[in-house]
């Protein structure tokens, strides 16, 4: 069933065309992530399926009904949407307990479960200017599911955290689909925030959606460079190099190759390189190659290899993505 449905929204702002014909829907327990760079209207459209901004054309509905915005309805937003932006927003010097008190709605066995849930149920007596910026984006959000809402929108929720709080906060969005049935859409311009989490991703530029799938077709497959580039470190091999590594490849200028999807032997077959640099980052090694007509990047696992050496390259099955 389709919870949310959005129908040829366009914005207009000062002249400037911010949004241009967006079209999607969105299951109930469907998670979805809006992707893109900063500036390409990820955050306004957000707001708009909230109810906060009014589009220039277009509409939006929940469950069938249209969303009404702030030029309609002397109280912005629209019943059963909650909206999480990066900032938390909080009262100023009030205690945790009298935040989420004004804005319960839940019996409270079900309120108490909530603040279990949010990791927030030590926090009850402590001031909104005492909590860590985790701690305030952690209360916020227990604040707007109090209201028990349908669909949850996520501005950028993790953008302005460290890496604990950020990891905690996740986990938490993880289990709200789970543990409460509440439909998530989440915007970030950051891949590990949407690769491992969405069902589906839509990626904006220019204010206009360039690509939408699954994320492993975005990942390996994408449209242009530009959405090559928000999820990851990529190679384009050119020329006689590209023909090499795959001899019969549709028309394209170049082959896009993931830094993972190279395989490393130090006899043939494959396209002769030499290694020019080994870099270590924790997780993995990245091996610079110099090929005849490109440089590319290799990802290892293990230290095999070092500068000056001559290796072959070959693809892994399936990898490789004309563009």
């Amino acid at each position: 069933m389709e919870l949310l449905t959005v129908s040829a929204i366009s914005l207009e702002e000062h002249g400037h065309s911010v949004l241009q014909d967006i079209s999607f829907r969105q299951a109930a327990h469907r998670k979805l992530a809006l992707a893109g760079e900063s500036g390409t209207g990820k955050s306004t459209l957000l707001q708009i399926i909230a109810g906060l901004i009014q589009p220039s054309a277009g509409e939006v509905r929940i469950d069938g009904d249209r969303v009404r915005g702030p030029q309609e309805t002397l109280v912005p937003g629209h019943p059963g949407v909650a909206y999480l932006s990066q900032k938390s927003d909080l009262p100023h010097s009030l205690r945790v307990e009298q935040v989420l008190r004004y804005a319960n709605q839940r019996p409270t066995a079900e309120a108490q479960a909530l603040y279990a849930l949010c990791r927030i149920d030590h926090l009850a007596q402590r001031r909104t200017d005492q909590l860590s910026g985790g701690e305030q984006q952690r209360v916020a959000l227990a604040r707007l599911l109090l209201a028990a809402p349908r669909l949850l929108l996520l501005d950028e929720p993790f953008s302005n955290l460290d890496r604990v709080h950020k990891r905690t906060l996740q986990t938490i969005i993880e289990e709200l689909g789970t543990r409460l049935g509440i439909t998530c859409l989440l915007v970030s311009h950051d891949a590990a925030d949407t690769l491992p989490w969405a069902d589906e991703i839509l990626v904006l530029h220019q204010g206009r959606i360039v690509q939408q799938g699954p994320p492993a077709q975005i990942y390996r497959q994408p449209a242009t460079e530009y959405t090559a580039a928000l999820f990851g470190d990529y190679n384009l091999v050119r020329g006689a190099d590209r023909r090499k590594l795959r001899p019969r490849p549709p028309a394209a200028a170049a082959l896009l190759v993931r830094p993972e999807e190279f395989l490393v032997s130090a006899a043939k077959p494959g396209l002769k390189g030499v290694v020019t640099a080994v870099r270590f980052f924790g997780t993995h090694y990245e091996v610079e190659v110099a090929l005849p007509e490109n440089t590319v990047r290799v990802r290892q696992l293990t230290d095999a290899w070092a500068a000056g050496q001559t290796v072959y390259l070959s693809l892994a099955a399936g990898a490789g993505w004309p563009i």
